[in-house]
């Protein structure tokens, strides 16, 4: 199966200081690798007009429901997701995080994944700048996120 995340409303390269923010310059996002939080696929600036990921992953039918695995796959206690890490690069490439978004697949319709898991596509759409003008983080349940089964976009 296929995870294609789209990603609109960015936030910015640069986000000043708020009262839960210390702000940051040259911002980019990215998903990030299982149990490796320095390594991240596909690296967009934070002014990007927009951002998409494909994630290859396996999906399989079990009595509770279908079960989502592979390289960008969190699992943890809680359940699978997806992190979208934000982070600053530095001169020389350097990627340092310094706030995560979580795709839960518990969220996710149940019957919006078994749709996917069969047709091979799953699509979430979302927009990367929260109320405050800064990256969206914490947890992104719908209607922030939208989720489908798609054939294949």
């Amino acid at each position: 199966m296929q995870i294609h995340i789209e990603a609109s409303a960015l936030p910015g390269r640069a986000c000043g200081p708020d009262s839960d923010f210390p702000g940051f310059e040259n911002i980019h996002v990215g998903v990030q690798r299982k149990d490796r939080p320095g390594e991240l696929l596909g690296l967009h600036p934070g002014d990007a007009p927009s951002a998409s990921w494909t994630l290859e992953c396996a999906a399989r039918a079990t009595e509770d429901g279908v079960v989502v695995s592979g390289p960008y796959i969190q699992n943890r206690l809680g359940g699978r997701f997806v992190y979208l890490s934000w982070g600053t690069v530095d001169g020389s490439g350097l990627f340092s995080m310094f706030r995560r978004a979580k795709l839960m697949f518990s969220d996710i319709d149940p019957e919006v994944l078994e749709a996917s898991a069969r047709s091979g596509h799953l699509t979430g759409r979302l927009e990367l700048t929260d109320a405050k003008g800064q990256p969206l983080c914490g947890r992104v349940r719908p209607p922030l996120i939208s989720w489908s089964a798609t054939g294949g976009e």
